[in-house]
């Protein structure tokens, strides 16, 4: 146990220490980072951060991230939900064969699907639109939906559908009111998952997007760094401002994301 213990803490200090330096580094003067870089700031120079939430170019890249990323994470949850329900009840032929072939998506990051899925966008009309960097995000997001909704949703007992069909509820009122309320602890994890990548996406909105009016946080970072080249406080203040709202969403769900990760195991 304590060395469990001790596991945890060195994961917790590599996971939070960079990000407590980048808080700090932000609330600093560059004077300040020059002289000492690790240490506290003194005086705190709230006016980094104040200035970027005082700009509209930061408020209308976190308004494209927040849309694209909800949007991307609606359709995963929802087209995912729909098609692990039919590959973890029904039996039909062809099942895991179809299963295999959306975790095989598992292994094609989307840096390898870069060129094709450019050119694809490019013939559908879709670059430089919000919708061009959402539906890609849904369909890499797929794998990870269904690998962790179908073992959940098997667990659930045949008997509770069977009573439910006896009782009169069709199979999609079995799904919408008995089975997706039972799934809510996999359902958060897969939506927490789907919203922190999309969220996190820095290649697919850089390749599709040419618009600055439309980048998103992670694009605003590296343009802001351009910018502002010569003052790495207010950088590092822009970055954390920009992780936060993911930050937020994560450690608001984090205890969701826990049990339907187990449940998904146990499935």
């Amino acid at each position: 146990m304590p060395a469990t213990y001790l596991v945890s803490i060195v994961i917790l200090g590599i996971t939070i220490v960079p990000l407590l330096f980048v808080f700090l580094d932000g609330a600093s003067s560059n004077q300040q980072l020059g002289s000492n870089s690790i240490g506290l700031p003194h005086p705190w120079v709230w006016s980094n951060y104040g200035s970027i939430l005082t700009t509209a170019p930061f408020w209308q890249f976190l308004g494209n991230s927040a849309l694209i990323a909800v949007v991307a994470t609606t359709l995963a949850v929802v087209l995912g939900s729909m098609a692990a329900f039919a590959l973890s009840r029904y039996d039909f032929r062809g099942r895991e064969f179809y299963y295999t072939l959306f975790i095989t998506g598992l292994l094609f990051p989307i840096v390898i699907a870069a060129l094709p899925l450019f050119a694809l966008l490019q013939d559908l009309g879709l670059l430089d639109s919000w919708l061009g960097v959402a539906l890609p995000e849904a369909a890499f997001a797929l794998p990870i939906t269904m690998l962790i909704l179908r073992p959940f949703m098997r667990a659930i007992p045949g008997d509770l559908e069977d009573a439910a069909l006896v009782d009169g509820a069709g199979r999609l009122r079995f799904f919408v009111q008995i089975l997706i309320p039972l799934c809510k602890p996999a359902l958060v994890t897969v939506s927490l998952l789907a919203f922190v990548t999309s969220w996190n996406q820095f290649l697919l909105p850089l390749l599709v997007f040419t618009t600055q009016s439309n980048f998103t946080l992670p694009v605003g970072v590296s343009v802001y760094q351009s910018t502002y080249s010569s003052n790495t406080a207010l950088i590092l203040a822009f970055t954390m401002l920009a992780a936060a709202p993911a930050l937020a969403v994560f450690v608001f769900a984090e205890r969701y994301l826990v049990a339907g990760a187990a449940g998904a195991v146990k499935g």
